[in-house]
């Protein structure tokens, strides 16, 4: 059996704003003026993959930093920036960079309106053109900080590489230790673990909460 996910502490559940009550939102913020807002992408990774791979991970970090930390989690951005589609992987879809920009700039404009503080924009897609409409995202007075998970390091981890020929062995070892149900397993690449799979969404999550989470805020 592959080891299961854990929050730091099990006891602990993610801040989803989409379940949460107006008053349940406004005491959360008035605690911590943070949210976390997911992008994820629908696209190809590999033949044994899910089509949203991406999300899934990315979902599954930004729930885990929401029940750690006590931060407002948004709804996942379920669609990306993705490169044309190959005729293998006929349901792929892409935004256009402009569109994803524009979309994540009304939605922080509209959130920061309302007293967010900080956006904390995760998302687990290297493609240049995704990371860009993320990373370029303006408010008035709100911080937003840009996470692309897979920049953490991960090249001492055994087996991990990071070409992007060569994602979807990362994709699968993480699938496999948080969602196995999904991932075909006579298909994934033939390096692809549960451990390994676990051993990275550990590094991620821990530099993600030590960097963004744990760091002092820097003075203005």
């Amino acid at each position: 059996m592959p080891p299961e996910p854990q929050n730091a502490d099990p006891k602990l559940l993610p801040k989803l704003l989409k379940q949460m009550t107006p008053g349940d939102v406004a005491e959360t913020l008035a605690r911590d003026p943070r949210l976390i807002l997911p992008v994820g992408t629908i696209e190809k990774t590999h033949s044994g993959l899910p089509m949203g791979a991406s999300t899934i991970v990315v979902d599954h970090v930004a729930d885990a930093l929401s029940a750690e930390f006590g931060v407002l989690r948004a709804p996942t951005v379920e669609y990306g920036v993705n490169a044309a589609p190959e005729p293998e992987y006929p349901a792929s879809v892409t935004l256009r960079k402009k569109t994803l920009h524009r979309m994540l700039n009304d939605l922080v404009t509209s959130w920061e309106c309302n007293g967010i503080n900080e956006f904390v924009l995760l998302t687990a897609h290297g493609y240049d053109p995704h990371l860009e409409a993320i990373s370029t995202v303006g408010t008035a007075r709100a911080r937003v900080r840009v996470v692309d998970l897979f920049a953490v390091n991960l090249s001492n981890l055994t087996g991990v590489r990071r070409s992007e020929h060569d994602r979807g062995g990362i994709y699968a070892s993480l699938l496999l230790y948080l969602t196995p149900s999904l991932v075909r397993v006579e298909e994934a690449d033939p390096g692809a673990s549960a451990e390994q799979g676990r051993a990275l969404y550990e590094r991620i999550r821990a530099r993600v909460s030590e960097r963004i989470f744990l760091a002092p805020v820097p003075s203005e």
